[in-house]
């Protein structure tokens, strides 16, 4: 059974980005590298009309990878309280 994608992520901003901006490579990333793609993929948030959608989302799925609704996994698990 196929999941129906949220109705916020038609409106995302990211939609139809690279995916390798909002998600760290298979393989090792130097941290200069890593500093560079997340802030590339967060002026792409900082412009999204759903941004919260997206934080929110994440947050509920305790989501463990990526950037999502501008923060990176450390910045969401943050925000958190377990």
């Amino acid at each position: 059974m196929a999941i129906a994608p949220l109705e916020w992520t038609e409106s995302a901003a990211c939609r139809g980005s690279e995916g390798s901006l909002f998600f760290s490579p298979e393989t090792s990333e130097r941290k200069e590298e890593r500093q560079e793609r997340e802030s590339v993929a967060k002026r792409i948030c900082a412009e999204c009309i759903v941004r919260e959608e997206c934080l929110d989302a994440a947050l509920q799925r305790r989501e463990p990878h990526g950037i999502w609704g501008g923060l990176n996994e450390l910045e969401r698990r943050g925000l958190i309280r377990y």
